[in-house]
């Protein structure tokens, strides 16, 4: 009998539980009190002593960077923001309704950690923010949002195109101290790093090296205020800029060295150096474009550009120098002399003197008839003077026909080819070493 009667009272006590628990999720917001139109949840900190700090844990995943502006200095990315908080209020027993462990309710419902990123630029229409909100049975809330962040980030480009960046978010509040709201991560930068590197599908020519987090405080308008810095270090994939910048450059200045085995004589050495001078200005001009006018050092990759465009200016220089030389002499060289010139005239005066006393009556002379013109004969006699005097001053114009500016021309160019030469090379080594050496210390 007493054990019919332990069965029935244990039978009753099962119904009656099975009444009192409810599984629906409006039983919960009944027993949350969030079915009524009271909005003190959504405009109070929700601790239920007003010193308790409240415990803001961020985690912020790199899904895309987009752009990086070197002239505006900002940096474009797609990032996923996730917060979570300890609401006092919100707390329940996972068994009195039906093992229920995770509700959602909408984001306007309940109060919301006012923390944003200090540099971010972006305008309101970027930011997605989730419609709802996750509650557990501890009282933890959970937002997600998304944001097509732009945001200020010092570039420094000294070391284009091989730079790193170092790009900071900042999360604080911006009106409350660390003594209400404290921030913190919930996952470290070593998985965060891990999990970015998975879910990044845009990324440019840009490289995600590490995620670092520090967590700090600074005096606000508020008094100390929390805040929570990621620090997001990207370096540039520099392939592109090799192919387009450095490498034609350095083609550039190795065909000028080359045109100085260009004989002067074709005028062609000129014509290429000046063609190649304006070929590294276009390089320039497209350089211009891509770094920022705000750097307090001027780029190692403008040094370059700029010193072997003076180098090649210089060069040119030189060609239309030798070029000057050579033909000065050859203008020289085909000139005739103001002594052979006077020689010509009076030989050529005496000829028509001696042409004109010869002449006499046909009939007082006694000459054969078959005997040469005396007119003819001077003139014979001259032109066999002038080759002979030709004949007489060939070899002194053989010798004569280098020139003394031919081989000046000679000479400078020949030993500022040497001085070219050392000069190019001693510049390539010297950039190699510093671009190097800056490479490897950061």
């Amino acid at each position: 009998m007493s054990t019919l009667r332990t069965l029935a009272f244990l039978a009753l006590i099962g119904v009656c539980s099975c009444q009192a628990s409810d599984c629906s999720y409006r039983g919960l917001l009944t027993h949350l009190n969030l079915t009524t139109t009271d909005k003190v949840l959504a405009v109070i900190r929700p601790v239920k002593n007003w010193t308790t700090p409240t415990l803001v844990l961020m985690d912020l995943v790199l899904y895309g960077i987009l752009e990086v502006d070197e002239k505006s200095q900002t940096v474009t990315s797609h990032v996923w923001i996730r917060m979570s908080w300890t609401n006092e209020f919100l707390t329940w027993n996972p068994s009195d309704f039906c093992g229920i462990d995770r509700m959602t309710i909408p984001r306007s419902s309940l109060w919301i950690p006012d923390v944003n990123i200090e540099e971010d630029a972006s305008d309101s229409g970027t930011i997605r923010s989730g419609p709802l909100i996750t509650l557990s049975p501890s009282g933890s809330v959970v937002t997600n949002t998304r944001q097509r962040l732009t945001s200020t980030c010092l570039l420094m480009v000294a070391l284009f195109p091989f730079d790193t960046q170092r790009c900071q978010f900042s999360f604080s509040s911006m009106s409350s101290d660390a003594e209400t709201i404290t921030l913190g991560t919930a996952t470290n930068d070593t998985l965060l790093t891990r999990v970015s590197e998975q879910l990044m599908v845009t990324r440019g020519e840009w490289n995600l090296d590490k995620i670092e987090i520090e967590d700090c405080r600074k005096n606000g308008t508020s008094g100390c205020q929390s805040r929570l810095v990621y620090t997001v270090i990207i370096s540039r994939k520099p392939m592109l800029y090799l192919i387009i910048f450095i490498v034609p450059l350095f083609y550039f200045v190795l065909l000028d060295v080359c045109s100085f085995f260009i004989s002067e004589a074709r005028g062609e050495k000129l014509s290429f150096k000046v063609t190649v001078l304006l070929s590294i200005s276009v390089l320039l001009l497209i350089l211009k474009d891509l770094l920022p006018s705000t750097e307090d050092s001027l780029p190692m990759i403008a040094t370059y550009c700029v010193g072997i465009f003076a180098l090649v200016g210089i060069s040119v220089l030189e060609a239309m120098l030798v070029g000057f030389l050579y033909d000065l002499d050859g203008c020289c060289s085909n000139a005739q002399t103001p002594a052979d010139a006077q020689e010509d005239i009076q030989l050529e005066v005496d000829f028509h003197k001696g042409s004109d006393g010869a002449e006499e009556p046909p009939e007082r002379s006694s000459l054969p008839l078959n005997r040469p013109d005396d007119r003819d004969l001077l003139g014979l006699i001259l032109e066999e003077v002038k080759t002979a005097r030709r004949e007489a001053g060939g070899p002194q114009e053989v010798e004569r026909r280098p020139g003394c500016y031919r081989r000046l021309s000679k000479i400078i160019d020949s030993v500022f080819f040497v001085l070219y030469f050392l000069t190019v090379a001693g510049f390539l080594t010297y950039m190699y070493v510093v671009w190097m050496a800056q490479i490897i210390s950061m």
